[in-house]
């Protein structure tokens, strides 16, 4: 099952169901390793040294993506809040994005829902919520790599 992305106005939703825990997916978005595993889906790279998580409001989530020309790209991010395993809430200081990650347990595993608000003109594009709905397939291939 692939990752359903859509835009409405100056906000992207995506939504994906994982076989997986809340708690193995709440591991997954707050672990360094397996952010680099996933985050850039199928359109970047990210180093794992890049990647940095201090988890707690007021804290900093760091990484870098790398492009398939080699451009780099640093990115970061502020907890607003954490309620593990199921709501992250991070702000990208710099243009206000707003990322809502929810997890909920559903059947045989859980829904993912993650939604970005106040997103740049920049992002508000096919492209945006196709590179999104990439990461949460990315994501499902690293959860299914990892299952123990």
């Amino acid at each position: 099952m692939s990752a359903g992305a859509r835009l409405r106005g100056d906000e992207l939703i995506a939504r994906r169901h994982f076989r997986a825990s809340p708690e193995r997916v709440w591991a997954a978005f707050t672990s360094p390793a397996s952010i680099a595993a996933f985050w850039g889906g199928s359109h970047a790279t990210v180093p794992a040294e890049s990647v940095t998580v201090d988890l707690r409001p007021g804290g900093e989530f760091t990484l870098v993506t790398r492009a398939p020309d080699g451009a780099t790209r640093p990115l970061r991010f502020v907890y607003v809040s954490v309620a593990a395993p199921h709501q992250l809430v991070f702000d990208e200081p710099v243009t206000g994005l707003r990322t809502t990650v929810t997890v909920q347990p559903a059947g045989d595993g859980v829904d993912l829902t993650v939604h970005q608000r106040r997103l740049p003109p920049e992002l508000r594009s096919a492209q945006a919520a196709d590179g999104l709905g990439s990461i949460l397939d990315a994501l499902a291939a690293h959860l299914d790599e990892t299952t123990p």
